[in-house]
């Protein structure tokens, strides 16, 4: 019977954690996916925690105040900016804690083989625990590199070994030999361990190996991966909740990351195995630096620009976010509302550091969602733009994407804000973006530079508005 309740509680989540994404797909219902889910796993939680199987409370308890505690202790204090850092460590939790459930898993039918399963069980299951291990092994070093390139602590530029590809390749081969001699009669520890030691390797070269250009589309991937980490533990476990929600969070981590790629005009697979198949750039004009002279521009005369515009466009990026100029920028658009100006906001699909980044600061401002446009939609309408302000974005923008053939960002859709009247761009220097490239955008003749932190321009601005 009570077995019956947690089965019914489980299914009871899994439906929450279904609507949650459904409403996460929505910037109107979000909110309410967001209840979804914590009510989902709240409820799975507890399921857990008083379901049968479990042989120390106290031990539960501690663990269960200990993670919460941290966790808590983390979202309290973490700042939107460092919330894609906080994205990848998370993963990285996934997939070592799906390592460390296979190896106890694996050490425990070793030490009690009257558990142990036999013929195609045995099978089925030992394949269970490889997966699961290998999965989130890649998905554990993976989402450490990812971590370490979005909070600077590594270089944002792809790691381009000599053979990379065939390194990968070969590591995924002998991993895959390996499950040979684990899988079956013979269940080598030996074998399991070096495969992991493999796993991590590739896990780490892999993401090394791609740009920074491509992280949000390496976030979305990596939450793809520990979705499917956590469901090859769930079968490992015999746990149909965990199968469920790992489920979802691969299936959708992978679809986002496929249309990610699809706005950035890169394939799907060249980006996950770090550039394979994509074509190599040469030094030549990618790596020129832009003719023209920059030419900058005062808060007072930014006001002015905008008070005789009848059609403002504002391209948030990662800038932004670090300025803390979410709140500003929003009141700046009331007030530019208020006076009869028609402002959108333009989201380009990889703004920020992960998917959504851009979308989450405005809503935190109370950015009305219906002027919340995506790059497909406002492009065309840029020509007929009297103003288009730039707050901390770079590569989003960058005209080479398109004007140069080998630059390292060639093909990827961006912005056209040039085609503009007036193009303002906050910045606050002439620093590069997070690709590296050089943005030929600000030498531009209809370009002004507004120079300073983002928050103290855009105060400067609001407070000069008549």
């Amino acid at each position: 019977m009570f077995n019956g309740v947690v089965i019914a509680a489980y299914i009871i989540a899994a439906v929450l954690f279904i609507l949650s994404l459904g409403g996460l797909s929505d910037q109107e219902k979000a909110r309410r996916g967001n209840l979804y889910g914590m009510l989902g796993m709240g409820i799975a939680i507890l399921a857990t925690i008083f379901g049968p199987g479990v042989q120390s409370y106290w031990l539960l308890m501690l663990m269960v105040l200990v993670g919460a505690s941290i966790g808590a202790n983390m979202a309290r204090k973490v700042e939107m900016t460092a919330m894609p850092q906080l994205v990848a460590m998370l993963h990285s939790f996934v997939g070592l804690a799906a390592v460390l459930i296979g190896f106890s898993n694996t050490l425990s039918l070793s030490v009690d083989p009257t558990h142990a399963l036999s013929g195609s069980a045995r099978t089925i299951h030992d394949v269970e625990v490889y997966l699961g291990i290998i999965i989130g092994a890649i998905t554990f070093t993976g989402s450490l590199i990812a971590y370490g390139k979005l909070t600077g602590k590594l270089s944002s530029s792809p790691l381009s070994l000599p053979a990379r590809h065939w390194l990968n390749a070969g590591g995924l081969v002998i991993v895959t030999l390996l499950a040979v001699s684990f899988i079956g009669e013979s269940h080598s520890l030996f074998a399991l361990t070096l495969a992991t030691l493999i796993a991590f390797a590739v896990g780490a070269h892999l993401v090394m190996s791609i740009g920074g250009a491509d992280m949000p589309v390496v976030i979305s991937m990596l939450n793809s991966y520990s979705g499917w980490a956590a469901a090859a533990t769930g079968f490992m476990l015999n746990n149909d909740l965990l199968i469920v929600t790992g489920a979802l969070v691969g299936s959708s981590g992978a679809i986002l990351s496929y249309i990610m790629c699809r706005a950035m005009n890169r394939g799907f697979i060249s980006v996950i195995l770090g550039g394979f198949g994509a074509p190599a750039t040469s030094s030549g004009s990618g790596d020129e630096e832009p003719e023209g002279e920059a030419i900058a521009i005062l808060p007072e005369e930014t006001a002015q620009l905008l008070n005789q515009a009848k059609s403002v466009v504002i391209v948030p990026g990662y800038g932004m976010a670090v300025a803390h100029a979410q709140h500003p920028v929003s009141s700046l658009t009331n007030k530019l509302r208020d006076k009869g100006v028609n402002v959108r906001f333009a989201i380009h699909p990889v703004a920020g550091r992960m998917p959504g980044h851009m979308n989450v600061l405005l809503a935190e401002a109370r950015v009305p969602y219906d002027i919340v446009l995506e790059m497909d939609e406002i492009n065309e309408e840029l020509p007929e733009t009297d103003v288009v302000m730039v707050i901390g974005a770079n590569d989003i923008v960058n005209p080479a994407a398109l004007e140069v053939p080998d630059s390292p960002i060639a093909g990827m859709p961006v912005l056209e804000v040039w085609n503009a009247k007036y193009v303002i761009v906050s910045k606050r220097s002439m620093a590069t973006g997070y690709a590296g490239v050089e943005n030929p955008l600000f030498f531009r003749d209809n370009t002004r530079m507004l120079f300073g932190d983002a928050r103290d321009s855009i105060e400067a601005v609001l407070s000069a508005i008549e």
